[in-house]
């Protein structure tokens, strides 16, 4: 059921793969409610991900771009204006990747270079983005700027190696942009803690699925789906969430909160 939430908006969504891809998600929703979007990934993930057939489904351009690269971003953010006519009213970062949880590298004997690379991708390319479109000034008055993120920024789950200090970073990013974007034109800046969700890139940690069994029955709710935040994501990219900012919004079922649970103790 659409309800219209985004009537006239226009967006760039990061991170669209495949259909587990939570921003593939949350691309569908912004269409359903009424949002023009441009769909971005990069060159090397759009060889084996199916976002052009995506962009089809939604009749949204795809424009492919490096997040690391400011030269990428600059024309992204260009292109995009011109395909939408007009400014940026919201952005969703979904980007993520660690060569040590891929190379099943521990936490104890890290690659240092693929530590620096995972900062770049996961969470140095947020403030790239951001820094891209503020110096463009390409976001309108009031917009909103997301990034999803996991609770391991704030507790500790020793097989997200060096991603929980990456996700942290992408935090605290948030945060600090999130002051200048306010100041100049309102354009908020927020992060979401998902859940553990069942995404390509989620089911590539170590023991994934047995700790998804494990948030599903700590949380009081269940794990929340990727469908559901793509909600959430809808939400706060809408007016009703206009002064909401600066803020890390756990979306997981109430797990954040929870000490323990009866049924864990049951297992």
């Amino acid at each position: 059921m659409s309800n219209n939430l985004l009537a006239g908006k226009k967006g760039i969504i990061f991170g669209a793969l495949d259909d587990k891809s939570i921003a593939t998600k949350v691309a569908e929703r912004c269409v359903a409610e009424g949002a023009q979007i441009v769909l971005t990934n990069a060159p090397v993930a759009m060889r084996f991900g199916e976002i052009q057939k995506l962009g089809e489904q939604l009749n949204a351009p795809v424009i492919p771009a490096d997040a690391t690269s400011l030269e990428d971003l600059e024309k992204l953010v260009q292109d995009s204006m011109k395909a939408l006519n007009g400014k940026i009213d919201f952005v969703l970062h979904s980007i993520g990747m660690s060569l040590n949880v891929r190379k099943k590298r521990e936490y104890t004997d890290l690659n240092y270079d693929w530590m620096q690379k995972t900062f770049d991708i996961s969470a140095i390319s947020f403030h790239k983005v951001m820094q891209t479109l503020w110096k463009m000034d390409a976001m309108s008055d009031w917009g909103s700027i997301l990034a999803l993120t996991y609770i391991a920024a704030q507790r500790t789950f020793p097989d997200y190696n060096e991603m929980a200090e990456s996700k942290a970073l992408l935090e605290s990013f948030a945060r600090s942009f999130g002051y200048h974007f306010g100041e100049r034109n309102k354009v908020r800046v927020n992060t979401i803690s998902q859940s553990p969700t069942k995404t390509t890139a989620g089911s590539g940690v170590k023991g994934f699925d047995e700790f998804f069994d494990y948030a599903d029955k700590m949380s009081p709710l269940g794990n929340a789906p990727a469908d559901a935040c793509a909600d959430y994501c809808v939400l706060l990219f809408s007016d009703f969430t206009r002064m909401v900012t600066m803020q890390n919004l756990y979306h997981d079922g109430g797990f954040s909160n929870m000490g323990m649970s009866p049924k864990i103790l049951d297992m």
